[in-house]
């Protein structure tokens, strides 16, 4: 085992599941060990390198932030964080005109909750069953899955889970006393299930009609990961509060909370935090923007995530059960567990996720090139093969 991994196993906290491997360099799509070992990236840090590693326009801006101004907490104006509210303003679906900036996706969901309890003067909120928005307490009581809660009860009271996708249930369980309904518009973590246009729906109609709020987690979908800005735009849904993070400062912890016209009661001292807006994140994030919001790469990451699921489709393999997915956002379901698939994948030079211990996750960097997804899916579909 390499120095590098000895000292990491002596001192981080423990909490990580690790892979066999030290990556020390990337580029792209690609990364490398620290033997030059290549490998196709379709972890990019969990969704966050949607504009691939070191991206010469984000390293370029990082250098000359960095020679500027890294920290200006909000108490003072700042030109970089003025740019990227504007921008933000003007990019986010609907009318959504004031945005929170934080470090991370759970602190932007964290920020949502108490938003919206402020803005109801209600403390209910229904989320799904098989979400993840988050390890802080807050997300934490909203995401649906036991197996990262249950060591951690009793969570925040007032918290509803439903099943996803199911109206009846949603319908059955909003009521008066609801403050908001949080969902992601794709569950990532939960074995990338797309969400139903009658569902997504039905929430925002109960929400503009009932004095409550419509909260949209795009912390991993956000950004053009599947195909445009935001996954909101796929079903023409306008959010009361949308919450992204991940790949917005291109790798710089970096996350927001934008809020609609019908959030009301926030003022000065009601929420905060120390590192959020300072002007080194705000500048990459400036720039992931513009370099993001260019319709070519928008056009290639669903003609990209188009292709991996038809190939994939057409072979026809026995231990597929479903392919799903949305752009470059893709979830291979499996019939058997998906670890002996990830360490073929890793020994031919492609790195991937699970969701779930079925599912092989894909969430490649959206500037991937043409002949790397046939590499991709071409290795599955032979690693695929064999085990079957």
């Amino acid at each position: 085992m390499a120095k590098f991994q000895l000292n990491e196993d002596k001192h981080t906290s423990g909490v990580y599941f690790k892979r066999d491997i030290t990556i020390v360099r990337g580029k792209g799509a690609l990364v490398w060990d620290e033997n030059g070992n290549e490998y196709i990236d379709c972890v990019s840090g969990q969704g966050v390198a949607n504009i691939g590693h070191c991206h010469p326009e984000l390293v370029q801006t990082i250098e000359q932030q960095s020679n500027m101004l890294i920290t200006c907490p909000e108490i003072f104006y700042n030109d970089q964080r003025s740019k990227l509210l504007t921008k933000l303003s003007e990019l986010s679906p609907g009318n959504m005109q004031r945005i929170f900036l934080c470090n991370s996706g759970t602190e932007a969901i964290e920020a949502s909750i108490k938003f919206a309890r402020l803005s109801t003067k209600k403390t209910k909120i229904i989320s799904a069953l098989r979400s993840f928005h988050g390890r802080t307490m807050g997300s934490l009581s909203l995401t649906g899955q036991k197996k990262y809660s249950q060591p951690f009860a009793p969570l925040l009271p007032g918290i509803t889970q439903i099943p996803y996708n199911n109206v009846e249930k949603l319908t059955q369980t909003f009521d008066d006393d609801t403050a908001a309904v949080i969902m992601e518009v794709i569950q990532g973590e939960g074995g990338v299930r797309l969400g139903d246009r009658q569902f997504l729906e039905t929430v925002q109609e109960l929400c503009n009609t009932n004095e409550a709020l419509f909260i949209i987690d795009e912390v991993q979908t956000g950004l053009g990961r599947t195909g445009k800005l935001f996954a909101t735009e796929h079903f023409n849904l306008k959010p009361d509060i949308l919450c992204i993070a991940k790949s917005l400062g291109g790798g710089i912890p970096m996350g927001a909370t934008i809020l609609g016209s019908r959030i009301q009661n926030i003022h000065a001292g009601s929420h905060g935090t120390t590192f959020g807006g300072n002007p080194l994140a705000c500048a990459a994030a400036n720039t992931v923007l513009d370099i993001i919001n260019d319709k070519k790469l928008l056009a290639d990451t669903i003609n990209y995530g188009e292709y991996i699921t038809e190939c994939l489709k057409k072979q026809n393999l026995s231990n597929i059960r479903e392919v799903r997915g949305l752009g470059l956002m893709i979830g291979i379901e499996l019939k058997h567990k998906v670890t002996p698939v990830l360490k073929e994948l890793q020994n031919q030079g492609i790195l991937a996720l699970p969701a779930g211990n079925t599912v092989l996750r894909l969430l490649p960097p959206l500037v991937i090139t043409k002949d790397q997804v046939q590499t991709v899916t071409n290795a599955i579909i032979r690693i695929l093969t064999n085990i079957s």
